[in-house]
């Protein structure tokens, strides 16, 4: 059983930046590969971004390639997410998900096995 805690999430004008943390804890958490999603009312739950337990790989959805950077601190047992050159389009409820060691990188909401309970995320024009 993993417990895994969102936060970080506010409102910021379009251009600003954010950084979303998650709180992880139970057994064996650190070496579970963990990733970011985020979800509107209007769309399904998207991929965001991933990165593997020892935190050496890392992928991203093409819409944040470049402005959104995935990373870990083991030692903390947290994940963040920080977010650079926020768009309006990025207005979303964002959620923290852990996998186990079955796989790799979480891409798909059906490789993950936990989930937070999401931080809001407001970007205004």
């Amino acid at each position: 059983q993993v417990r895994l805690v969102e936060s970080g999430g506010g409102l910021v004008q379009a251009g600003g930046s954010l950084r979303l943390s998650c709180a992880a804890s139970g057994r064996a958490s650190t070496s579970y590969p963990m990733a970011w999603f985020r979800q509107t009312p209007d769309k399904e739950r998207e991929f965001v971004g991933t990165i593997s337990g020892s935190g050496a790989t890392t992928d991203y959805a093409d819409s944040v390639k470049g402005r959104f950077t995935i990373s870990r601190d083991n030692a903390e047992n947290t994940v963040y997410l920080q977010m650079n050159s926020l768009k309006p389009e990025d207005t979303a409820v964002y959620y923290c998900a852990a996998g186990t060691n079955r796989v790799w990188l979480i891409t798909r909401m059906s490789d993950a096995w936990y989930w937070g309970q999401g931080t809001q995320v407001t970007v205004s024009s």
